[in-house]
C-alpha cells in the first residue's frame, strides 16, 4: 500500500533555504511562489487574470426574446405603423358606412382596365388602401408581421418602395393581358371593369424579400409554404388572375434580394 503523508506549514519555523530545494522536473508549483504570497496574489496571478496580462473568455449575453417587437411602433416603423393605421380606417369605414357608399369607393379605387386607362396612379394608390376581409383578417395580421420585420432591417423608405413595386408591376402584368384579350374578341367587355383593389400584391412582394434576409433553413420554409399556398389557389382556379399576381409579386420580392441585401449591409439602413 502507498502511504499518504500531509505536510502541516508552520509559520513559526522557518522556510528552508531554497538552494537546498530539489531541482528540476519534480519541484512542484509552490516551489515557485515566492514565501511571501498572500492568497490574493495566487488570485491575481491566476490563468486568465488582469495580472497576468490575459482575459478569459467573455460570457456571449443571451438574446431576449421580445415578441413586441413584431409589430409596428411610431418610431421604430413609422411606415407600417402609418400604412396600418389607414387601414384600420379604410376597414372600420367599409364595416360601419352604408354598404352603396362602400361598394361605390371600392370601384372607383379598382385597378381594373377601365380605371388603369384613364387615371392609373389615382386607382394604383387607392387600391393600395383597402385590405381584404378587414383588419380582423389573416391578411392583416401577415401584413403586420412582414412589413415591420422588413422595415426593422432595411429602413422604411425602401419598404414602401418594394411594396409599390410589387403592388405596381403585378397589377399591370395581370390587367394589361385582359385588356389585349378584350380587343382581341378573347374576352367580353365586362372583364375591362373587373373588381381589384387590396394590399396582396405588396405583400406578397414584401414576404418575398424579406425571405432573402432570413437564415436559409427559415428562408426555405417560407417560400415552400407560401409558394405552395400560392399554388395550390391557382390550380383551384377561383380567380387565376388575381393568383398569377400573387406568383408574379412573389418572384418580384424574390428577386429584390441583392437590393435588400445591400440595403442591411448599408450604413443607416435602419433610418426611414
Amino acid at each position: 500500500m502507498r502511504e499518504s503523508h500531509r505536510v502541516r506549514l508552520d509559520s513559526s519555523r522557518p522556510l528552508p533555504d531554497p538552494a537546498l530545494l530539489p531541482q528540476g522536473p519534480s519541484r512542484t508549483l509552490l516551489d515557485a511562489i515566492p514565501a511571501q504570497a498572500s492568497a490574493g496574489d495566487m488570485a491575481l496571478a491566476a490563468p486568465g487574470s488582469a495580472a497576468d496580462g490575459r482575459t478569459g473568455p467573455k460570457a456571449v449575453p443571451r438574446r431576449r426574446l421580445r415578441p413586441w417587437r413584431l409589430l409596428p411602433t411610431p418610431t421604430g416603423t413609422p411606415f407600417t405603423f402609418v400604412y396600418a393605421a389607414v387601414l384600420i380606417g379604410t376597414s372600420l369605414f367599409a364595416l360601419f358606412a352604408d354598404p352603396g357608399v362602400v361598394a361605390s369607393a371600392l370601384r372607383g379605387s379598382s385597378t381594373d382596365v377601365a380605371h388603369l386607362a384613364h387615371t392609373p396612379v389615382f386607382v394604383l394608390v387607392a387600391s393600395a388602401l383597402w385590405i381584404a376581409g378587414g383588419i380582423t383578417s389573416p391578411l392583416a395580421v401577415c401584413f403586420l408581421v412582414v412589413l415591420t420585420a422588413l422595415e426593422r432591417r432595411i429602413g422604411g423608405r425602401r419598404t414602401a418602395g418594394v411594396f409599390v413595386l410589387g403592388h405596381t408591376v403585378a397589377t399591370l402584368a395581370t390587367e394589361v393581358p385582359v385588356g389585349l384579350s378584350v380587343m382581341a374578341g378573347h374576352l367580353p367587355e365586362s372583364s375591362l371593369h373587373r373588381l381589384d383593389y387590396g394590399v396582396s400584391f405588396g405583400l406578397a412582394a414584401s414576404i418575398g424579400a424579406l425571405a432573402g434576409l432570413l437564415t436559409p433553413w427559415l428562408r426555405w420554409t417560407v417560400l415552400a409554404v407560401f409558394g405552395g399556398m400560392l399554388v395550390e389557389d391557382l390550380i383551384a382556379f377561383t380567380d387565376p388572375m388575381a393568383d398569377w399576381g400573387h406568383l408574379m409579386a412573389l418572384a418580384i420580392g424574390v428577386g429584390t434580394w441583392p437590393l435588400v441585401r445591400r440595403w442591411r449591409r448599408a450604413p443607416g439602413s435602419s433610418a426611414t
